[in-house]
């Protein structure tokens, strides 16, 4: 069979991440109102269940590259499409909240396992020139998979098991394709040139830690949207499930912007253009704290969470890779795995909030602590650029 070209590649990986990240991780919080309705959860064991893909993804990206390299590039880009599938067919299967959370755990998993693989691909597929392209098009498929949901929502209102098995008959179609069309080689061994092509300096690590640190935060701050926004509009603010569909839509368009990160570090600066990222975010969360049952303040709040949350986690990708320049495969590990950290400290906590304080307050909290987070950045990130980027000669 003939090598993928970098535009097939980047198609056939977009759809992978489509549905690893936007179908099994990210879509949970659209259905979770009819899920908790039917197998009756609380709010509390709704939080609890939401940080599961984001507790199971932490575990799996630190396994991932042992994974990749023991099983080579086309079988891992199967086995994590193949746990996306079958974590969804558990999910729409699912009679009870235990399996409903062992279902959304494996999602995790499928997630956690994608990102390496898909990297690895692209390393070996995609000349040199086109990689930075390619990979970014490919982290845009978190923002269609999202997308997906919102026909899903208008077809299966109500039926949330029917959209989950629609959505893990797609995964079995990722699955072929990564069989069909991903590069077949012999497993990688596991003696492999050093991780870092030079010692990595103090500031280095140090610049690591703080957008790692703020990468938690993010993430903390946008878990309470991800896991109850869609319940917040339902339940205190009045609207319907078809309603919500709209709302991923407008999460998945927006998150589109993420792209163009990399040009706003260049034209801005770090410093400014993560505070404006979480700026973003925390005026998606205030906007559906004031008036949850207003279905335009709902889209815009949508829109702005979407572009908010991709264009942060562009900015740690695009940011790492920079501050550890003689490891670029290294330095997005490590506030990737911050994020979820955050994720999955966020997901309870806003849980607990909901439960106790009720939405409007859980959001206006969210959306106080995500400025919180901005103005530490400003101050972290401020006048640390060069600093941070010199590697030791």
């Amino acid at each position: 069979m003939r090598p993928l070209s970098s535009l097939a590649m980047a198609a056939l990986g977009s759809g992978v991440i489509a549905i690893t990240y936007g179908l099994a991780r990210f879509v949970l919080g659209l259905f979770l109102p009819s899920m908790r309705e039917e197998l009756t959860i609380t709010s509390t064991m709704a939080g609890v269940i939401g940080a599961l893909p984001f507790l199971s993804f932490v575990f799996a990206i630190l396994a991932a590259p042992w994974v990749t390299r023991r099983l080579g590039v086309r079988r891992a880009g199967v086995a994590a499409a193949g746990l996306a599938g079958i974590g969804l067919i558990t999910i729409a299967q699912a009679p009870s909240s235990l399996l409903l959370a062992i279902g959304v755990l494996i999602c995790g998993i499928s997630t956690g396992l994608s990102s390496p693989a898909m990297a690895e691909a692209v390393y070996r597929v995609v000349p040199p020139d086109l990689r930075g392209r390619v990979n970014a098009t490919i982290n845009a498929g978190t923002s269609l998979g999202i997308a997906l949901a919102m026909p899903a929502v208008l077809v299966w209102a109500e039926a949330w098991r029917s959209a989950y098995t629609g959505f893990a008959a797609l995964a079995a179609l990722a699955a072929l394709a990564a069989l069909c069309y991903l590069p077949r080689e012999e497993r990688i061994s596991l003696s492999r040139p050093r991780l870092f092509s030079a010692p990595v300096s103090r500031a280095q690590w140090l610049g690591l830690a703080r957008l790692s640190g703020l990468a938690a935060g993010m993430g903390c701050v946008s878990a309470a949207y991800w896991v109850f926004a869609p319940d917040a509009v339902i339940n205190a603010g009045g609207l319907v499930s078809s309603q919500t569909a709209w709302m991923w839509l407008a999460v998945g368009i927006g998150g589109l912007t993420g792209a163009g990160a990399g040009d706003l570090i260049s034209r801005f600066g770090p410093a400014m253009t993560h505070a404006a990222g979480l700026t973003v975010m925390s005026a998606s969360l205030a906007l559906l704290a004031i008036d949850p049952g207003n279905f335009a303040l709902a889209l815009s709040s949508a829109a702005l969470f979407g572009a908010g949350y991709m264009i942060l986690t562009g900015f740690y990708l695009v940011r790492s890779t920079q501050i550890m320049s003689n490891a670029p495969a290294f330095g997005p590990v490590l506030p990737l795995l911050a994020t979820s950290v955050g994720q999955v400290a966020g997901s309870p906590l806003a849980g607990w909030l909901v439960g106790a304080e009720g939405h409007v307050a859980t959001f206006t909290l969210f959306a106080t602590l995500g400025l919180a987070v901005a103005g530490l950045g400003s101050w972290l990130l401020k006048e640390r650029a060069t600093a941070d980027e010199r590697a030791p000669g």
